[in-house]
């Protein structure tokens, strides 16, 4: 859960074509935000509002994640959309990242956040 991440320090953000960011800490934890992409959806990082720098050098105040998931909207790519934000916040700023999905309604469109090897 991105909670995790409240009272870490970051030093440093990576963003892989949209499709996956990881969140290094200073104790040498790496995160990982990722979608394992399946046949009939689409996700990717659609928007990141505001600086990912700020959030590196100082402790996460703020982890959150929220989602349309009870106004889902109708798309013309797999039929259903969902977008999820995160929010993240030190104190020199916060960000915003919007995650769109869409699938055909069988496929999930959520986005996986969890601590792996630092080798990965």
């Amino acid at each position: 859960m991105i909670q995790e991440l409240v009272g870490k320090t970051l030093t440093k953000i990576e963003n892989f074509n949209g499709r996956e960011l990881r969140f290094h800490t200073s104790d040498g934890e790496v995160y990982l935000m990722y979608h394992y992409q399946d046949c009939c959806e689409n996700v990717y990082i659609e928007d990141i509002i505001g600086d990912l720098d700020d959030l590196v050098g100082s402790p996460i105040v703020l982890a959150e994640e929220r989602t349309n998931s009870d106004d889902r909207i109708e798309t013309t790519e797999y039929g259903v959309g969902l977008w999820t934000f995160y929010e993240f916040a030190t104190n020199k700023g916060s960000v915003t990242i919007r995650w769109y999905g869409s699938s055909n309604g069988y496929y999930g469109v959520g986005v996986s956040f969890e601590k792996i090897d630092r080798n990965y």
